[in-house]
């Protein structure tokens, strides 16, 4: 009784974990967006997505809003979007996107958990040219017929459009047609559980359970890190 208690206590804390996390990478999100476009979603889209992405992962909106509100004070940090490239173990190509207020802070972090997990930090361009960016939106499944989605939604820049495990509709586009498809989505009346912009390998590399667990340790400390907002891979 008590290994299953403490089992379910850590599974408890690992939620817990995932969800801080994911409420600070938001508020990050979201100080960007009201700096760059204001506090307005309707004059905003990088806000109107934000508010999207923080219903899909249960922030309570009275913390989006302080987030907001933070935003807007002058003595609100700025944080600054920097990228960094390098390879895990085995040679599985990572893409680390951060948002930071101290970027001397954030290199020496990642280099750290770059040479901890066995893996080496590349320059500019060493391995962002694997990966396509794409937007990205998924949305409920209420058993409309793929072929005729495709079709409707062709002429605002889709590229892909399928299922995913959980049973969402994944539909992709290039990056520059995403604030296409995001506003033909919302003139359609789709409703959208999530929208972002995110990196797709153009190749995977597939390794056995032991090589593969190296390199998931890394992605998963690179992800702990506070300035570190989004880990892409191709690992298959």
């Amino acid at each position: 009784m008590g290994r299953i208690f403490e089992v379910r206590k850590g599974a408890m804390f690992a939620r817990w974990d995932k969800m801080a996390k994911d409420f600070t990478r938001i508020g990050k999100e979201i100080a960007i967006a009201v700096k760059s476009s204001g506090p307005d979603p309707d004059n905003n889209p990088a806000l109107r997505r934000c508010y999207l992405n923080a219903k899909a992962c249960n922030m309570p909106k009275d913390r989006v809003e302080a987030a907001i509100k933070r935003a807007m004070g002058k003595d609100t940090s700025s944080y600054e979007e920097i990228t960094y490239e390098g390879y895990a173990p085995h040679g599985v190509a990572l893409l680390v996107e951060t948002a930071t207020d101290n970027s001397t802070r954030t290199v020496a972090n990642v280099r750290m958990h770059f040479t901890k997990g066995k893996g080496a930090l590349g320059t500019s361009g060493s391995v962002a040219f694997t990966f396509n960016r794409m937007g990205e939106f998924k949305i409920k499944n209420a058993g409309q017929n793929l072929e005729d989605l495709e079709l409707e939604l062709i002429d605002y820049g889709l590229e892909e459009v399928g299922e995913n495990s959980e049973g969402q509709i994944v539909i992709r586009t290039a990056f520059e047609e995403f604030g296409n498809m995001n506003k033909a989505l919302e003139e359609k009346g789709i409703e959208v559980i999530t929208a972002e912009l995110t990196r797709i390998p153009q190749n995977t590399v597939e390794l056995g359970e032991e090589e593969a667990n190296d390199v998931l340790k890394l992605v998963d400390k690179l992800e702990q890190d506070e300035d570190v907002q989004k880990v892409y891979h191709n690992l298959k």
